[in-house]
């Protein structure tokens, strides 16, 4: 669970009467599958994991199916977990698990459960809600601001740390503590300027090959503009920049150049693709999809974040 929505979880389990839970947290807008209640019933239910269950109010959080096929057999007990924290927790708890596990919840859920979480903390960043609603924070911030909420400086992050909405103040206090204290640890940069980790190495890369903090390059001198072959926003389409490294010598007149650019090739995932893949997708694999892709974004951030590092490196 993110760090913004943590709360007391218990795990001990408790044998509970059906006749005292009730359904309350539920993200589903059309209740309970009934096919689906009908193949839990045929499993044992000592085979089926406890339910969560709010223990202030005694509503069920995740595992309305569960309930609903116990008392299909005729059970009147059930194997509970409470959970001891706020309504919001509870909600937001409701619909991280309905995400990861079970029926996979319908993208409209999803997206009626992202407004949900922002109307009551909508001081949430767009990531913490997308890691809670399985949405990216692209489409969260799109709800964002359909929606008629306050709009805060700063937001809470998946760690449960503020930082501002406009990351050019955190890159710009970044920038200044790099000045000042040029030997700080990457880690003293990202807490004095409020910033994560990453960012802090990207912007002392920045600054390394003469970037400011925007992106954008600088001249090397006060005076004189050099002639360096610098990246633009057009030489970030991938298909050019695929273009430009098969026709570096060094790659395709070596062996290791020519097994990285094959690599690249197929393991780049190209616009003109993206309809034809997610169209292959089907509904229920889609969470999981979008768990392996948001992994595998993990690390090329991490690679990207390893070649700036060599890029300042062989700056200085």
């Amino acid at each position: 669970m993110s760090g913004a929505v943590a709360a007391d979880l218990h795990t001990s389990r408790e044998s509970v009467p059906v006749n005292l839970l009730s359904c309350g947290y539920s993200p589903r807008s059309h209740g309970e599958d009934s096919g689906h209640v009908r193949s839990l019933a045929e499993i044992t239910q000592a085979a089926l994991p406890p339910i969560l269950v709010h223990r202030q109010t005694m509503r069920v959080i995740d595992g309305m199916h569960r309930l609903r096929a116990a008392m299909l057999n005729g059970s009147d007990r059930i194997d509970v977990e409470f959970f001891d924290g706020s309504d919001e927790e509870a909600f937001c708890r409701a619909v991280e698990l309905n995400v990861s596990h079970g029926l996979p919840l319908s993208l409209a859920d999803r997206k009626a459960a992202a407004a949900r979480i922002l109307a009551c903390r909508y001081d949430f960043s767009d990531r913490a809600v997308a890691v809670i609603t399985g949405l990216s924070p692209k489409t969260v911030g799109a709800i964002r601001s359909r929606s008629e909420i306050p709009q805060l400086h700063e937001r809470l992050g998946r760690d449960g740390r503020c930082r501002p909405v406009n990351g050019l103040a955190g890159r710009t206090r970044a920038a200044e503590v790099i000045a000042g204290r040029p030997g700080a640890s990457l880690r003293e940069i990202a807490e004095t300027a409020g910033i994560s980790v990453g960012t802090a190495r990207r912007v002392r890369g920045r600054l390394a090959v003469g970037e400011d903090v925007a992106g954008a390059r600088q001249p090397r001198h006060a005076d004189t503009v050099t002639d360096t072959v610098t990246v633009t926003d057009t030489d970030t389409d991938t298909d050019t920049v695929l273009h430009k490294l098969r026709n570096d010598p060094s790659l395709k007149f070596s062996a290791a150049g020519r097994e990285l650019l094959r690599w690249l090739h197929a393991h780049i995932l190209r616009k003109d693709e993206m309809k034809r893949v997610t169209a292959a997708i089907p509904p229920h694999s889609v969470p999981l999809m979008a768990s392996l892709a948001r992994n595998n974004a993990k690390g090329w951030d991490a690679l990207a974040s390893e070649l700036e590092r060599r890029s300042a490196l062989g700056a200085n």
